[in-house]
């Protein structure tokens, strides 16, 4: 029986480590951290011009972009909170390159830094090498795809929701709220008053739009997610962030189409997506990509018009074949991305106002699930 010990209750001055020690060999951030560092190699162009070569040094680009990747990969909150994660923990200071010594930069970094970033598009150059990564280990397919969107809440409380032309009253109106004012949001009376997006906007996000998924279901501020998965192991292949609306999905879909041509030279053979894409005009520009739609097509009869109801004939009469059955199966895997942006990124509302800091989010969190998913596959 051992004599009991008495802790050591002066601190040290000097403390002798290598961090790279206290990490174990086995964690998963080691694969994930080489996968960022050889994609933040290649980028060196892109901060070289997004940076002036004379001034004061700032953080650099490669230390907030790693940052914003362990918000979503530990479902971190606020910016403020990483950073007082980062005064703490060892295992976030050896991610970002961080020695135990070294001062922790302030949250505001990444405001003052969040215009350069969408400026020179650093978040979106950042998720495409990660897909040149997935692309050339061979993990992707190149032929079959599917597409798909989401409702991302705003940051803004329906209470801001005023008329249009009451945004243009002066200062001094009986409108406008007071300078004695508490600072908390007024009380605000809507019953018996019908809102719609023509009629009433968002003081506080007006790029926010009055969306609702389905029926029975209320309206509330939000903007449309969307994204585009290949259907081998469902990695996410592009992603946009735009106004919620019955067209954005579609519209959307050929803008993302046409990036993973021009940027990786991949045109896919098949595409899937739900009913929401059901659109005679959408699936002849399909067609005009080469592109076969495996798209859910509503029931009903279909009236012959000029609207491109033809292609929705065809479209529906493919339905029975296999390879659309086996589409629209693999659709749940776009899905799988929606459900971890959301509950592990935190991307069910948004933290930020404005739909340039929204879309430079939802890159980062479609960049950490992409991580997460070539770490598990390259190990298997």
């Amino acid at each position: 029986m051992g004599m009991k010990g008495i802790p050591e209750r002066q601190a040290a001055i000097y403390h002798t480590f290598n961090v790279e020690d206290l990490i174990e060999a086995g964690h998963p951030l080691r694969p994930i951290k080489r996968m960022v560092d050889r994609a933040l190699s290649d980028m060196s162009r892109t901060f070289k011009a997004a940076y002036s070569d004379v001034g004061r040094p700032g953080i650099p680009p490669e230390t907030l972009l790693k940052a914003l990747l362990l918000q979503c990969l530990y479902t971190i909150r606020s910016e403020r909170e990483l950073c007082r994660r980062l005064k703490t923990d060892l295992l976030f200071r050896w991610f970002l390159d961080l020695q135990p010594s070294d001062e922790v930069f302030d949250h505001s970094v990444f405001t003052h830094n969040r215009d350069r970033l969408s400026e020179h598009g650093i978040t979106q150059k950042f998720f495409d090498q990660v897909v040149k990564q997935a692309i050339d280990a061979g993990l992707t397919s190149d032929e079959h795809f599917t597409v798909d969107g989401s409702l991302i809440q705003s940051h803004a409380s329906l209470k801001s929701l005023k008329k249009i032309e009451r945004e243009s009253a002066k200062k001094g109106d009986e409108d406008t709220p007071s300078s004695g004012t508490t600072g908390r949001n007024p009380s605000v009376d809507f019953k018996g008053e019908r809102r719609g997006n023509a009629t009433h906007r968002s003081t506080t996000d007006p790029e926010a739009r009055l969306y609702k998924k389905g029926d029975g279901v209320g309206a509330f501020l939000c903007h449309s997610g969307h994204a585009l998965t290949e259907n081998r192991h469902g990695l996410v292949m592009g992603v946009r962030i735009d106004r919620a609306s019955g067209t954005a999905e579609r519209e959307s879909t050929l803008k993302m189409l046409d990036h993973l041509g021009r940027r990786h030279g991949v045109r896919p053979a098949t595409l899937g997506a739900d009913k929401g894409y059901d659109a005679g005009p959408f699936l002849l520009e399909l067609e005009k990509r080469w592109i076969e739609p495996h798209v859910a097509i509503k029931s009903g009869r279909i009236e012959p018009r000029d609207d491109g109801s033809w292609a929705r004939w065809f479209v529906r009469s493919e339905q029975r074949r296999a390879a659309f059955k086996k589409s629209q199966r693999r659709r749940k895997l776009v899905e799988e991305f929606f459900g971890w942006a959301k509950t592990v990124a935190g991307m069910r509302r948004a933290r930020h106002i404005g739909r340039a800091k929204i879309r430079q989010c939802f890159e980062m969190a479609a960049a950490a699930y992409n991580l997460v998913r070539m770490k598990n596959l390259l190990a298997a």
